[in-house]
Protein backbone atom coordinates (compact mmCIF):
# COMPACT_ATOMS: atom_id res chain seq x y z
CA UNK A 1 0.00 0.00 0.00
CA UNK A 2 1.30 3.21 -0.83
CA UNK A 3 0.70 6.19 1.66
CA UNK A 4 3.45 8.84 0.42
CA UNK A 5 0.34 11.62 1.12
CA UNK A 6 0.53 9.91 5.30
CA UNK A 7 2.60 11.11 7.85
CA UNK A 8 3.22 9.19 10.97
CA UNK A 9 5.00 10.01 14.45
CA UNK A 10 6.02 6.90 16.53
CA UNK A 11 6.88 7.41 20.30
CA UNK A 12 9.17 5.26 21.94
CA UNK A 13 11.08 4.17 18.35
CA UNK A 14 13.88 3.28 20.51
CA UNK A 15 12.56 -0.12 22.06
CA UNK A 16 12.24 -3.59 20.83
CA UNK A 17 9.11 -2.82 18.91
CA UNK A 18 9.69 0.61 17.85
CA UNK A 19 12.66 -0.22 15.38
CA UNK A 20 10.01 -2.84 13.79
CA UNK A 21 7.19 0.05 13.87
CA UNK A 22 9.41 1.94 12.22
CA UNK A 23 10.61 -0.42 9.29
CA UNK A 24 7.19 -1.40 8.16
CA UNK A 25 6.05 2.44 8.39
CA UNK A 26 8.60 3.15 5.70
CA UNK A 27 7.91 -0.27 3.45
CA UNK A 28 4.28 1.30 3.35
CA UNK A 29 5.78 4.60 2.08
CA UNK A 30 4.87 7.16 5.28
CA UNK A 31 6.44 9.91 5.82
CA UNK A 32 8.15 8.62 9.43
CA UNK A 33 8.94 10.52 12.40
CA UNK A 34 10.95 8.59 14.99
CA UNK A 35 10.09 10.42 18.54
CA UNK A 36 13.13 9.39 20.55
CA UNK A 37 15.34 10.54 23.84
CA UNK A 38 18.10 12.02 23.36
CA UNK A 39 19.93 9.13 25.10
CA UNK A 40 18.06 6.84 23.48
CA UNK A 41 19.90 4.16 21.20
CA UNK A 42 19.39 4.47 17.98
CA UNK A 43 20.79 0.89 16.82
CA UNK A 44 18.10 -0.27 14.99
CA UNK A 45 17.41 3.42 13.60
CA UNK A 46 19.56 2.92 10.67
CA UNK A 47 17.04 4.30 7.83
CA UNK A 48 18.17 8.05 6.12
CA UNK A 49 14.56 8.54 5.55
CA UNK A 50 13.78 8.78 9.20
CA UNK A 51 13.02 11.86 10.77
CA UNK A 52 13.91 11.75 14.30
CA UNK A 53 12.06 13.87 16.77
CA UNK A 54 13.89 14.20 20.33
CA UNK A 55 11.66 14.86 22.95
CA UNK A 56 11.71 15.45 26.87
CA UNK A 57 9.07 14.07 28.54
CA UNK A 58 9.84 15.54 32.20
CA UNK A 59 9.41 18.74 30.68
CA UNK A 60 5.48 19.17 29.29
CA UNK A 61 7.01 22.92 27.78
CA UNK A 62 10.12 21.40 25.68
CA UNK A 63 7.49 18.40 24.72
CA UNK A 64 5.33 21.71 23.48
CA UNK A 65 7.99 23.52 21.79
CA UNK A 66 9.71 19.90 20.08
CA UNK A 67 5.67 19.17 18.42
CA UNK A 68 5.38 22.68 17.17
CA UNK A 69 9.05 22.80 15.69
CA UNK A 70 9.13 19.11 14.06
CA UNK A 71 5.61 18.77 13.06
CA UNK A 72 4.92 17.92 8.88
CA UNK A 73 4.13 20.75 6.62
CA UNK A 74 0.35 20.63 7.30
CA UNK A 75 0.56 21.25 11.06
CA UNK A 76 -0.14 17.99 12.56
CA UNK A 77 0.74 13.69 12.25
CA UNK A 78 -1.77 12.08 10.34
CA UNK A 79 -0.93 9.02 12.71
CA UNK A 80 0.77 8.62 16.44
CA UNK A 81 1.85 5.60 17.75
CA UNK A 82 2.66 5.72 21.62
CA UNK A 83 4.63 3.05 22.21
CA UNK A 84 6.80 4.22 25.06
CA UNK A 85 6.61 2.56 27.83
CA UNK A 86 8.77 0.68 30.81
CA UNK A 87 7.88 -2.63 31.59
CA UNK A 88 10.42 -3.29 34.61
CA UNK A 89 11.69 0.29 37.01
CA UNK A 90 13.52 0.01 40.09
CA UNK A 91 11.02 2.74 41.71
CA UNK A 92 7.29 1.26 41.27
CA UNK A 93 6.72 4.68 41.06
CA UNK A 94 8.20 5.17 37.46
CA UNK A 95 5.42 3.15 36.40
CA UNK A 96 2.99 5.83 37.07
CA UNK A 97 5.33 8.56 35.63
CA UNK A 98 5.93 6.84 32.39
CA UNK A 99 3.26 5.08 31.16
CA UNK A 100 0.34 7.28 32.60
CA UNK A 101 2.19 10.87 33.35
CA UNK A 102 4.01 11.19 30.24
CA UNK A 103 0.82 9.77 27.90
CA UNK A 104 -1.44 11.97 29.91
CA UNK A 105 0.60 14.93 29.22
CA UNK A 106 1.52 14.37 25.56
CA UNK A 107 -2.21 13.75 24.68
CA UNK A 108 -3.07 17.06 26.43
CA UNK A 109 -0.41 19.03 24.95
CA UNK A 110 -1.51 17.73 21.37
CA UNK A 111 -4.82 18.78 22.13
CA UNK A 112 -3.96 21.89 23.51
CA UNK A 113 -2.12 22.67 20.20
CA UNK A 114 -4.63 21.16 17.93
CA UNK A 115 -2.51 18.71 16.66
CA UNK A 116 -4.65 15.73 16.90
CA UNK A 117 -4.13 12.96 14.55
CA UNK A 118 -6.77 11.04 12.34
CA UNK A 119 -6.20 8.44 14.90
CA UNK A 120 -4.12 7.90 18.23
CA UNK A 121 -2.66 3.95 18.72
CA UNK A 122 -1.81 3.42 22.31
CA UNK A 123 0.16 0.39 23.33
CA UNK A 124 -1.44 -1.07 26.26
CA UNK A 125 -0.73 -4.62 27.67
CA UNK A 126 -2.72 -7.72 28.30
CA UNK A 127 -1.95 -7.04 31.90
CA UNK A 128 -4.07 -3.91 31.97
CA UNK A 129 -6.59 -6.61 32.09
CA UNK A 130 -5.37 -8.36 34.98
CA UNK A 131 -6.16 -12.50 35.90
CA UNK A 132 -7.94 -14.03 33.98
CA UNK A 133 -10.79 -17.24 34.81
CA UNK A 134 -8.65 -19.89 36.04
CA UNK A 135 -10.95 -22.46 36.74
CA UNK A 136 -12.54 -22.94 32.89
CA UNK A 137 -9.58 -21.27 31.51
CA UNK A 138 -11.87 -18.89 29.45
CA UNK A 139 -10.02 -16.63 27.32
CA UNK A 140 -9.57 -12.86 27.69
CA UNK A 141 -11.87 -10.74 25.23
CA UNK A 142 -12.08 -6.71 24.64
CA UNK A 143 -14.97 -6.65 26.84
CA UNK A 144 -13.41 -8.78 29.75
CA UNK A 145 -14.17 -6.42 33.10
CA UNK A 146 -9.91 -5.01 33.83
CA UNK A 147 -8.82 -6.11 37.52
CA UNK A 148 -4.91 -5.28 37.00
CA UNK A 149 -3.01 -6.43 40.19
CA UNK A 150 0.28 -5.34 39.59
CA UNK A 151 1.14 -1.67 39.44
CA UNK A 152 2.98 -1.71 35.64
CA UNK A 153 -0.89 -3.23 34.62
CA UNK A 154 -2.64 -0.59 36.64
CA UNK A 155 -0.89 1.91 34.96
CA UNK A 156 -1.70 0.75 31.55
CA UNK A 157 -5.55 0.87 32.32
CA UNK A 158 -5.50 4.66 33.95
CA UNK A 159 -4.00 5.53 30.81
CA UNK A 160 -6.62 3.49 28.67
CA UNK A 161 -9.41 5.40 31.31
CA UNK A 162 -7.50 9.00 30.88
CA UNK A 163 -7.87 8.43 26.78
CA UNK A 164 -11.86 7.30 27.36
CA UNK A 165 -12.53 10.19 29.40
CA UNK A 166 -11.73 12.58 26.29
CA UNK A 167 -14.50 13.49 23.92
CA UNK A 168 -13.73 12.55 20.52
CA UNK A 169 -10.27 11.92 21.23
CA UNK A 170 -9.82 9.24 18.44
CA UNK A 171 -8.15 6.77 20.44
CA UNK A 172 -7.45 2.93 19.29
CA UNK A 173 -6.03 1.01 22.04
CA UNK A 174 -4.08 -2.25 21.44
CA UNK A 175 -3.61 -5.07 24.37
CA UNK A 176 -1.02 -7.33 22.71
CA UNK A 177 -0.29 -10.37 24.94
CA UNK A 178 3.88 -11.27 25.34
CA UNK A 179 5.52 -9.95 22.17
CA UNK A 180 8.62 -11.81 20.93
CA UNK A 181 10.86 -12.09 17.81
CA UNK A 182 14.93 -10.88 17.32
CA UNK A 183 16.47 -7.80 19.60
CA UNK A 184 13.77 -9.03 22.75
CA UNK A 185 15.19 -9.56 25.94
CA UNK A 186 12.99 -11.54 28.15
CA UNK A 187 12.37 -14.31 26.30
CA UNK A 188 15.35 -14.29 25.02
CA UNK A 189 16.83 -15.12 28.54
CA UNK A 190 14.02 -18.26 28.45
CA UNK A 191 15.92 -19.62 24.57
CA UNK A 192 19.44 -18.95 26.42
CA UNK A 193 18.38 -21.59 29.72
CA UNK A 194 16.96 -23.74 26.89
CA UNK A 195 20.31 -23.74 25.28
CA UNK A 196 21.88 -24.61 28.33
CA UNK A 197 19.90 -27.57 28.86
CA UNK A 198 17.34 -26.36 31.80
CA UNK A 199 14.10 -24.78 31.25
CA UNK A 200 12.41 -23.08 34.30
CA UNK A 201 8.62 -22.73 35.02
CA UNK A 202 6.57 -21.69 37.66
CA UNK A 203 4.07 -23.39 39.41
CA UNK A 204 2.25 -27.07 39.25
CA UNK A 205 -1.01 -26.17 37.44
CA UNK A 206 -1.73 -26.06 34.16
CA UNK A 207 -1.03 -22.69 32.17
CA UNK A 208 -1.80 -21.29 29.20
CA UNK A 209 0.98 -18.99 27.44
CA UNK A 210 0.12 -16.79 24.32
CA UNK A 211 2.42 -14.95 22.09
CA UNK A 212 2.59 -12.52 19.18
CA UNK A 213 5.47 -12.38 16.88
CA UNK A 214 6.55 -8.70 16.31
CA UNK A 215 5.85 -8.57 12.57
CA UNK A 216 2.55 -9.70 13.37
CA UNK A 217 1.57 -7.25 16.47
CA UNK A 218 3.28 -4.65 13.75
CA UNK A 219 1.60 -5.02 10.66
CA UNK A 220 -1.90 -5.41 13.16
CA UNK A 221 -0.97 -1.70 13.84
CA UNK A 222 -1.33 -0.09 10.47
CA UNK A 223 -4.30 -2.23 9.81
CA UNK A 224 -5.75 -0.81 12.73
CA UNK A 225 -4.84 2.39 11.79
CA UNK A 226 -5.78 2.26 7.71
CA UNK A 227 -9.34 0.74 8.82
CA UNK A 228 -12.48 3.06 9.21
CA UNK A 229 -13.60 0.65 11.85
CA UNK A 230 -11.26 1.09 14.66
CA UNK A 231 -11.79 4.59 16.16
CA UNK A 232 -12.16 4.37 19.98
CA UNK A 233 -12.07 0.62 20.47
CA UNK A 234 -10.07 -2.13 22.10
CA UNK A 235 -8.26 -4.58 20.73
CA UNK A 236 -6.42 -7.97 21.91
CA UNK A 237 -3.68 -8.71 20.09
CA UNK A 238 -2.48 -12.43 20.38
CA UNK A 239 -2.12 -15.87 17.90
CA UNK A 240 -5.25 -17.40 17.87
CA UNK A 241 -4.34 -20.17 20.38
CA UNK A 242 -2.85 -21.07 23.76
CA UNK A 243 0.38 -22.99 24.46
CA UNK A 244 2.02 -25.40 27.36
CA UNK A 245 5.60 -24.60 28.48
CA UNK A 246 6.07 -28.06 27.56
CA UNK A 247 5.17 -26.95 24.02
CA UNK A 248 7.30 -24.21 23.78
CA UNK A 249 10.46 -25.69 25.30
CA UNK A 250 9.95 -28.28 22.62
CA UNK A 251 9.95 -25.89 20.03
CA UNK A 252 13.30 -24.12 21.40
CA UNK A 253 15.30 -27.00 22.09
CA UNK A 254 14.15 -28.77 18.86
CA UNK A 255 15.63 -25.74 17.14
CA UNK A 256 19.03 -25.07 19.19
CA UNK A 257 19.40 -28.91 18.83
CA UNK A 258 19.31 -29.41 22.34
CA UNK A 259 17.56 -33.34 22.73
CA UNK A 260 18.44 -33.23 26.65
CA UNK A 261 16.50 -30.28 28.34
CA UNK A 262 15.80 -30.57 32.25
CA UNK A 263 12.21 -29.03 32.96
CA UNK A 264 12.50 -27.23 36.16
CA UNK A 265 9.04 -26.30 38.45
CA UNK A 266 9.84 -24.03 41.05
CA UNK A 267 7.13 -23.34 43.58
CA UNK A 268 4.85 -20.04 44.29
CA UNK A 269 6.62 -19.83 47.58
CA UNK A 270 10.42 -19.62 46.48
CA UNK A 271 9.61 -17.57 43.33
CA UNK A 272 7.99 -14.51 45.72
CA UNK A 273 10.74 -15.11 48.44
CA UNK A 274 13.42 -14.64 45.54
CA UNK A 275 11.38 -12.08 43.74
CA UNK A 276 10.95 -10.32 46.82
CA UNK A 277 14.69 -10.11 47.70
CA UNK A 278 15.79 -9.45 44.17
CA UNK A 279 13.23 -6.47 44.14
CA UNK A 280 14.73 -5.24 47.26
CA UNK A 281 18.17 -5.42 46.69
CA UNK A 282 17.59 -3.90 43.39
CA UNK A 283 15.97 -0.84 44.69
CA UNK A 284 18.80 -0.30 46.95
CA UNK A 285 21.26 -0.16 44.03
CA UNK A 286 18.25 1.93 41.92
CA UNK A 287 18.77 -0.69 39.22
CA UNK A 288 16.06 -2.71 37.28
CA UNK A 289 15.83 -6.26 38.15
CA UNK A 290 13.71 -9.04 35.49
CA UNK A 291 12.61 -10.39 38.81
CA UNK A 292 10.40 -8.48 41.00
CA UNK A 293 7.23 -8.81 42.98
CA UNK A 294 4.80 -7.45 39.90
CA UNK A 295 6.65 -9.93 37.78
CA UNK A 296 6.43 -12.68 40.10
CA UNK A 297 2.49 -12.02 39.73
CA UNK A 298 2.94 -12.30 35.79
CA UNK A 299 4.32 -15.63 36.41
CA UNK A 300 1.80 -17.04 38.90
CA UNK A 301 -1.37 -16.60 36.32
CA UNK A 302 -2.56 -19.36 35.20
CA UNK A 303 -4.60 -18.22 31.95
CA UNK A 304 -3.31 -16.16 29.23
CA UNK A 305 -5.53 -17.78 26.14
CA UNK A 306 -6.96 -14.65 24.03
CA UNK A 307 -9.82 -14.20 21.88
CA UNK A 308 -8.97 -11.81 18.64
CA UNK A 309 -12.36 -12.01 17.29
CA UNK A 310 -12.75 -8.56 17.37
CA UNK A 311 -9.59 -7.57 15.19
CA UNK A 312 -10.79 -10.29 12.89
CA UNK A 313 -13.99 -8.63 12.41
CA UNK A 314 -12.77 -4.83 12.36
CA UNK A 315 -9.07 -4.80 10.38
CA UNK A 316 -9.37 -8.22 9.14
CA UNK A 317 -6.23 -9.70 11.71
CA UNK A 318 -5.17 -13.08 10.79
CA UNK A 319 -1.69 -13.75 12.82
CA UNK A 320 0.84 -15.04 9.65
CA UNK A 321 3.53 -16.43 12.44
CA UNK A 322 2.33 -19.56 14.69
CA UNK A 323 4.68 -19.77 17.56
CA UNK A 324 6.76 -22.49 15.60
CA UNK A 325 7.68 -20.44 12.79
CA UNK A 326 8.02 -17.26 15.13
CA UNK A 327 10.32 -19.18 17.35
CA UNK A 328 12.71 -20.60 14.57
CA UNK A 329 13.14 -16.87 13.51
CA UNK A 330 14.20 -15.88 16.99
CA UNK A 331 16.48 -18.47 18.05
CA UNK A 332 18.26 -17.77 14.06
CA UNK A 333 18.95 -14.64 15.35
CA UNK A 334 20.27 -15.13 18.90
CA UNK A 335 22.42 -17.90 17.28
CA UNK A 336 23.66 -15.51 14.53
CA UNK A 337 24.37 -12.95 17.34
CA UNK A 338 25.86 -15.53 19.46
CA UNK A 339 28.59 -16.54 16.32
CA UNK A 340 29.12 -13.11 15.93
CA UNK A 341 30.47 -12.71 19.79
CA UNK A 342 32.40 -15.69 19.65
CA UNK A 343 33.94 -14.59 16.16
CA UNK A 344 34.48 -10.88 18.10
CA UNK A 345 36.20 -12.80 20.84
CA UNK A 346 38.55 -14.95 18.85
Amino acid sequence: MNNTSKSILIIGAGGFIGGFIAEEALRRGYRTWAGVRETTSRRYLTDKRLNFTVFDYDNPESVAETLRACAPPEGRWDYIIWNLGATKCANFRDFNLINFMYPRTFVQTLIDLDMVPEKFLYMSSLSAVGPADEKDYTPITSRTVPDPNTRYGLSKIKTETYLETLPDFPWVIFRPTGVYGPHEKDYLMMIKCIDSHFDFGVGYRRQLLTFIYVDDLVRAMFQALESPATVRRKYIISEDRAYTQKEFRSMVSKRLGRRFVIPVKLPLWAVYAASWCIEKWSLARMKTSTLNRDKYKIMKQRNWSCDISDARRDFGFDPQFPLERGIDLTVQAYLDEKAAAKGGAR
